[in-house]
């Protein structure tokens, strides 16, 4: 499931099968239609991460919420307000040259963990822009991971 726009795992009984048949379906129609989605994620911006595994070193696409900003385009480890960091998230800090498909552009970039008063902005920007974003901080005792995701020259 889109990690920031769906419900996690943590408040449904829903299989790991499932969360991956769903993303694999929100990724052939976001490469289908380039970069649009339909239903209540066209309303969202989002793209797509690839990240490659810290333990396998598997290469791993993930649909995201994110938010531009300029040239700057950050995404968000709210794992839905679960208690963990998501699974990408763990990824890019092991290995953070990732590649991102926003629209129909493909590029690789270099994910930068955000902190302090820069995490802070960006983050109460997205609470203000997607209000599921404070929904998820208050389901978590974790600070929820902010990333800039910096386009490789």
């Amino acid at each position: 499931m889109a990690d920031d726009t769906a419900a996690s795992a943590n408040d449904n009984p829903i299989s790991a099968a499932d969360v991956n048949d769903f993303n694999r379906q929100l990724i052939d129609e976001f490469r289908a239609n380039g970069g649009q989605l339909s239903g209540g994620f066209g309303r969202v911006p989002m793209l797509l991460l690839t990240t490659t595994g810290a333990k396998s070193g598997r290469r791993h696409t993930t649909p995201l919420a994110y938010q531009p900003d300029g040239d700057d385009i950050y995404v968000f480890g709210s794992f839905a307000g679960g208690p963990k960091n998501p699974a990408w998230y763990h990824n890019l800090v092991a290995n953070p040259t990732v590649t991102i498909e926003v629209g129909p552009d493909t590029f690789d970039a270099t994910a930068v963990v955000l902190t302090g008063d820069e995490r802070d902005r960006v983050f109460e920007r997205q609470k203000k822009d997607i209000p599921n974003f404070a929904d998820y901080e208050a389901k978590t005792t974790r600070v929820i991971p902010v990333v800039r995701l910096d386009r490789n020259a």
